[in-house]
């Protein structure tokens, strides 16, 4: 790409289809509110926020796509450029669920961010380092943290397999970033994974990880919910 090569396009599938059973809601995950506002909108929100981002794709479960998330269109950043927001139905499993996200993006977005929801409190910076990092060459990208803790790998037995060398050891993140092309290439697979990054990988493209955020992280549980809660009160 030459000086003069407008930069590729930026879309970012949401991925807010999940149960969320763990959190005990009632209701998926995604529509539980976080500080008077629900965990989508501030994924969304925070998606529309990056500059860099021309489409936001939000995959929620299919009973939502009219009404819960009927409104989530209307949505745009302030101050910022205005992205378009497109709601879909997800499928069965998160692999699927990004996608019919995939499917929805334009094909002017040769960059792909795949996000998820349950990470609303996302910094943009987190987001301005994975896209630097494509753009710069790397086909997958992803955020992570080093991790404080010793680690242990373990048997269905609870017996201790192996200790990793905890330098070399990084908790992911989302939004995990690819080049169209390669993101296409590892769903192409038709396997199933828990984050995009581990397809890219079992495809033999190679993965690099840039430096995540704290507030980056993934609310499963009620005490996950509260110290999301927490943070949000400190901000203010």
């Amino acid at each position: 790409m030459t000086d003069a090569d407008p930069e590729p396009g930026v879309g970012v599938v949401v991925v807010a289809a999940g149960s969320g059973s763990r959190l005990g809601a009632g209701v998926p995950k995604a529509f539980v509110a976080i500080g008077g506002e629900r965990i989508v909108d501030r994924a969304v929100r925070g998606a529309l926020a990056v500059r860099a981002v021309s489409q936001v794709v939000v995959v929620v479960p299919a009973a939502y796509v009219q009404g819960e998330a009927g409104d989530l269109a209307a949505v745009h950043p302030e101050p910022g450029p205005v992205a378009r927001v497109t709601v879909v139905a997800g499928g069965a499993e998160r692999t699927d669920s990004v996608r019919a996200g995939l499917a929805a993006l334009d094909a002017a977005c040769a960059i792909v961010l795949v996000h998820d929801a349950a990470r609303c409190l996302t910094p943009a910076g987190v987001y301005d380092r994975v896209i630097a990092a494509v753009r710069a060459g790397d086909e997958a990208v992803v955020p992570g943290l080093p991790v404080v803790d010793t680690m242990k790998v373990v048997d269905a037995d609870g017996l201790v397999l192996l200790t990793p060398e905890r330098a070399r050891v990084r908790a992911i993140q989302t939004p995990q970033g690819f080049t169209r092309a390669a993101l296409d290439r590892a769903h192409a697979s038709g396997q199933l994974a828990t984050d995009d990054a581990a397809l890219a990988e079992a495809c033999g493209i190679p993965v690099r990880v840039v430096l995540g955020d704290p507030l980056a992280l993934k609310v499963t549980t009620p005490e996950d919910l509260a110290y999301a809660e927490r943070l949000l009160e400190g901000a203010r």
